[in-house]
């Protein structure tokens, strides 16, 4: 299954509409090897206006497609879920790491978390580990 018939099927599981913007959005994000922001992403998609954006990238995060990460200037990053997240029940805890170099936040889904138990009565609604220091790219130019 290419690229675009796997978004495709994305799209349909979630049931979301297919049109040409939202198959342009999930192809730039499985392309990157960091989360990218609104900002960026609007550089680079084309004839896509903001707010057509704003409502793409909402209804992603909502369904589970997506997830947002904030880098160190506070700014809401977006990267790819995994194949197992849905509206319900996401599955994307994993270190965020941010360079402080280059701003870049990368998911680094390779690392395993450690089970996060709460005391009685408290209910998890969501988790974030974050991380800061310098990518192998940037840490590479200090040499």
């Amino acid at each position: 299954m290419n690229h675009n018939q796997h978004f495709e099927h994305l799209l349909k599981k979630h049931q979301l509409k297919r049109t040409e913007p939202r198959l342009r959005v999930l192809s730039l994000l499985a392309n990157k090897k960091v989360a990218t922001s609104q900002p960026d992403l609007e550089g680079v998609i084309g004839d896509v206006d903001r707010v057509t954006l704003y409502r793409i990238l909402s209804a992603f995060e909502e369904k589970g497609i997506i997830h947002k990460v904030f880098d160190l200037n506070g700014t809401a990053n977006y990267a790819l879920c995994s194949s197992d997240c849905d509206e319900h029940d996401h599955h994307d805890e994993h270190l965020h790491f941010n360079c402080t170099n280059c701003k870049n936040v990368y998911c680094l889904d390779e690392l395993d978390m450690p089970p996060i138990v709460l005391p009685a009565g408290f209910k998890l609604e969501s988790l974030s580990f974050s991380a800061t220091g310098l990518c192998p790219k940037c840490v590479n130019k200090k040499l």
